[in-house]
């Protein structure tokens, strides 16, 4: 997933300044689920310290969701639920590949209720492009579209699309404890 991340910093002298302008270095475009991507476009620590130590904790994260108090800047992807029953999707495969690229994820996924979970962060999602179905256990569904805002707190929840192409999010996880 192409996601250009500009840094601002201060320099020494106290000037704003670019730090740097590439894409971001902590992304996928999965392999065995088209259509779906993600990326982790900037993490803060627990502890802020400004100005900025020039350290990209994107790429130090070993788990997928943020620690209380810190955060993590999303991008994703959602590909059509229609992948998923098609012939050719090899599920274990894609399981591998989501589990080697957003470590600790998978774990909070229920077995018996696809795609249903609750992570352990306040989350502030936008709908970025395309259109996505927030799914609760109720059986509620709440159809969102381009420029929607979802708060979660910690509340089960499923993401589906239903739609004939993907959806992109952008959201900030922010750790809390559970």
């Amino acid at each position: 997933m192409n996601v250009r991340r500009v840094l601002i910093g201060t320099s020494p002298g106290g000037e704003s300044v670019v730090i740097s302008d590439e894409v971001a270095p902590r992304s996928h475009d999965f392999v065995h689920t088209p259509g779906s991507g993600y990326a982790i476009v900037w993490d803060s620590p627990a502890e802020l310290q400004l100005p900025f130590d020039g350290v990209d904790r994107s790429l130090e994260v070993d788990t997928f969701f943020p620690l209380p108090g810190e955060t993590r800047f999303l991008a994703m992807t959602i590909p059509p639920d229609a992948l998923s029953s098609s012939a050719d999707f090899d599920a274990a495969a894609a399981a591998a590949e989501a589990a080697q690229y957003t470590p600790g994820a998978a774990a909070i996924f229920e077995a018996d209720n696809p795609g249903m979970h609750a992570t352990p962060t306040i989350d502030y999602s936008i709908v970025f492009d395309g259109e996505v179905w927030l799914a609760l256990p109720s059986g509620e569904e709440v159809h969102l579209t381009r420029g929607d805002v979802v708060v979660l707190q910690g509340a089960r929840h499923a993401w589906r699309n239903k739609s004939d192409r993907p959806a992109t999010m952008y959201g900030v996880m922010i750790g809390a404890h559970k």
